[in-house]
This record gives C-alpha cells, structure tokens and sequence, in this order.
C-alpha cells in the first residue's frame, strides 16, 4: 500500500513540475522613465535647438579693432525662389569691418545663418558648392582651397582679384551642421586665412 501512495505521489509531483517550466514567465512592465529624463529622436537631436541670431558671431569672436557694420534678420524678399523652394525657414547675418584709415587699409567678415528642414541641408550645400566650383573651373584667379572640417560638411575658396587696385582678397567658407547652412566670408586689402580658420570654428561652436 506505501509503495502505491509513494507511486501517486511522484506522478502528482511530476505533473506540478512540468506546469511550472511550460508555464510562460510573467511579463515584465515597461521602464518607467527617469524623472526630468526627456526622451529625444536621433532625428530631433539633429536639429538646432537654438535661434539663428544666437549663433551669429560676435565681437568678441574678433580681432578687438573690428566693429559691426551691419546685423539682422534675413526677410523672405531677399531670399532667392530656388532657396524658398528648397525650404528655407529662417536666416539672421552679420558684417564686421576693420579699417586703418592711415595705411588705407581694410577687412570685411560676413556671416549668414540659414535653417533648412533637415532631409534638404545636403542638397543646399550641394548646390552651393557646385556653383562655387562652377566659378573656380572658368576663372583663372578663383580656388577651391584646403580647410579644417567643421560642422558636418565644409568647403573653401579663394578669389584674387588682379584687376582690383587693392588686389582684394576673397575667401568664401561654407559648411553645415545639424539643420544649418553657414557661409562666411573674408575680403579686402588685408585677409588672414588663420584668422579665419578660428572664426570659423567659433561660428561653428555656436551651432547647438
């Protein structure tokens, strides 16, 4: 009679068993999100978080004898049909001017900001960049230059102007980071591709 109790028991407690490990583990709850944690897209976290005339350089970003000669916000009157249709939203520039009135001598940097939905920022630059190449393949004075990568995409130029009396330099940069197109611009009688290289690396910086 034990023997068959002890029978009975084993095959109860084989049954349990068996329940146990084909049962499916209870389903765990989502994470609970870290309060003051704000969960962002890898798309939004491409996208400038800050206005265009926070990113404008400023005179602290210059040499101490320059001044502002002009800044504001770009208006769609001035905007090209071309860059409308693309998707522009938004620009702000700046102008800086250094002069030595007793050596005749002069500098400019301008600086123009503009916001593009982000999917469009590399058919800007695209195109920007083959109408620059388009004007260095014909001109004998006009060169794309080596320049230090900032931002996502960069590319530089440089004009001599023969013909000028001051035999003016220009050097056009132009880059893009995140949704933002930048192209700054260094002329005149005095020009320092250095400098530039700084300036551009602070404008750069500005872009968050």
């Amino acid at each position: 009679m034990q023997k068959r109790y002890l029978i009975i028991g084993l095959i109860i407690i084989f049954f349990i068993c068996s329940a146990g490990c084909s049962s499916s583990p209870p389903s765990q709850p989502p994470p609970t999100p870290t309060p003051g944690v704000v969960m962002v897209s890898e798309y939004e976290s491409r996208m400038v978080t800050v206005s265009p005339s926070e990113m404008a350089l400023q005179l602290s970003d210059m040499n101490s004898d320059y001044i502002i000669k002009d800044r504001s916000v770009v208006i769609p009157q001035e905007v090209d049909r071309f860059t409308r249709d693309i998707g522009w939203q938004e620009g702000y520039f700046v102008h800086f001017y250094r002069i030595d009135k007793d050596k005749d001598d002069r500098t400019i940097v301008r600086q123009s900001i503009n916001i593009f939905p982000l999917e469009n920022i590399n058919e800007v630059f695209k195109t920007e960049k083959e109408d620059m190449k388009s004007r260095a393949n014909v001109s004998s004075t006009f060169y794309e230059i080596p320049f230090p990568m900032v931002g996502d995409t960069t590319i530089a130029f440089r004009e001599n102007n023969a013909s000028d009396p001051y035999e003016s330099v220009v050097y056009t940069v132009l880059f893009t980071k995140k949704n933002v197109f930048e192209k700054i611009i260094m002329t005149g009688s005095t020009t320092d591709y250095e400098a530039l290289k700084v300036i551009t690396q602070r404008a750069a910086e500005k872009i968050r």
